[in-house]
């Protein structure tokens, strides 16, 4: 993310993306008690083939763009997810998403599927700097609707107090989703900046924790690096 100067009166919601986002998640070898991601030869060969697999993906008329990430950063938080390996496939479409899971290009990938999903909310764009680091923030909450208006609120305040300018918020089609939401952020400062940033503030304990707090949400993120 290229920051912004601080104290920006208001993010810009642009129009969401029209595109499908398909999740997949891959638990190689995550770091046992630290948030530390250590280099691992299995991971590095797991990154290899399925880098190797993804030329056949993009090829398919249905997608638009795909990235595979490595983490570099996993808090150790109950319930957060545990994949040291991401692939997140863009589609022209929510529903081409369909199209794109039925083929053998995407059965080769292996993995889980975390979510299929749409683009509810954005801030700029999300896209792709040399050394950047993504956040993938998972988010839990009993009412998946009430759960995006608190997110535009945390917005808010992400965007005057630490200058973030760019956010993808992803909903997922189905209501079983093991999470109501997924937003994805470029972080060029790292995870380490990033959260010093929002520890040292006496505000994001009382706008965004109790904001999350009221309403029966969590928090999960996951930091990456595009492999």
């Amino acid at each position: 993310m290229a920051a912004t100067r601080p104290g920006r009166p208001d993010p810009v919601f642009d129009p969401p993306h029209p595109y499908g986002y398909v999740y997949v998640g891959v638990s190689v070898s995550p770091p046992g008690r630290g948030p530390i991601v250590r280099s691992d030869r299995e991971r590095k060969e797991v990154l290899a083939e399925i880098g190797a697999l993804l030329p056949e993906v993009e090829a398919r008329p249905e997608v638009v763009a795909t990235v595979l990430y490595e983490a570099v950063f996993m808090p150790p938080l109950s319930g957060a997810p545990r994949y040291d390996v991401v692939v997140l496939i863009t589609t022209v479409s929510p529903t081409a998403a369909d199209d794109l899971m039925a083929s053998r290009a995407y059965r080769a990938l292996g993995g889980e599927l975390v979510m299929v999903a749409r683009n509810a909310r954005r801030i700029g764009e999300t896209a792709d700097g040399p050394g950047d680091t993504f956040l993938l923030n998972h988010f839990t909450a009993p009412d998946a609707d009430r759960a995006v208006v608190v997110w535009e609120d945390l917005a808010h305040w992400y965007v005057t107090a630490i200058g973030v300018d760019n956010s993808t918020l992803l909903r997922p089609r189905a209501d079983d989703a093991t999470f109501a939401m997924v937003n994805q952020v470029r972080l060029p400062g790292g995870a380490v900046r990033f959260l010093l940033a929002q520890f040292v503030r006496p505000s994001f304990f009382r706008r965004v924790r109790g904001g999350l707090r009221s309403a029966g949400m969590r928090a999960l993120p996951v930091f990456y690096r595009r492999a």
